[in-house]
């Protein structure tokens, strides 16, 4: 009982669509019918307003940092996974807006972060470093995704490696089209105010 209110706890906290608050509080209208139609902070930074898309991201990240530190209280190490991975579902499909969510990136540094610090710095410099040579966000997020698994490993920290490895794989499974725009080299870069078809 204990971990299905760890899942419950998670999901709904990763639930809340931040994006679609923030942009709606700075009075940019409905982001889902702004570039690419996301609720993420990425999207939100192609209304033009980067303080709306910072507090995105803070928030998108913060909610998955608080469900994982939160069910850790209630049920340790088992407790914080199972927070973490539906946090992270929470955000991708949230019940109030039909399952159509964000492509979970935030959340799933806030996630790592709560879970086992070191390793959600490592993942949140992974994307600033490629985020800086390449200037593509699907890009920074995909190679974060792949590495922090591994330094979880690293780290010694097997059962946060195979949550992070769980998560790494939904966020391919998220960006597929951003995977086949980078293939094909027409995937947009940071800043861009219009989302590749």
């Amino acid at each position: 009982m204990t971990l299905i209110a760890c899942a419950a706890l998670g999901y709904f906290l990763g639930a809340i669509p931040f994006g679609l608050i923030v942009t709606w509080l700075f009075g940019l209208g409905d982001v889902r019918k702004i570039g690419s139609g996301n609720i993420g902070a990425t999207n939100v930074l192609r209304t033009g307003n980067k303080l709306a898309a910072a507090l995105t991201l803070l928030l998108d990240g913060g909610k998955g940092a608080a469900a994982v530190l939160l069910a850790h209280t209630l049920a340790g190490t088992e407790g914080a996974v199972v927070a973490g991975a539906a946090a992270f579902l929470g955000h991708i499909f949230p019940l109030w807006l039909r399952f159509k969510g964000g492509k979970g990136v935030a959340t799933f540094f806030g996630v790592l972060l709560g879970a086992y610090w070191p390793v959600g710095l490592l993942a949140i410099a992974t994307w600033i470093a490629v985020a800086a040579i390449w200037k593509i966000s699907s890009l920074s997020a995909l190679t974060a995704a792949t590495l922090a698994p591994v330094c979880a490993l690293a780290f010694g920290q097997s059962t946060y490696a195979a949550l992070a490895l769980l998560l790494a794989v939904a966020i391919f499974f998220t960006h597929r089209e951003n995977i086949k725009r980078l293939l094909h080299g027409n995937e947009p870069r940071i800043g861009s105010k219009k989302a590749a078809p």
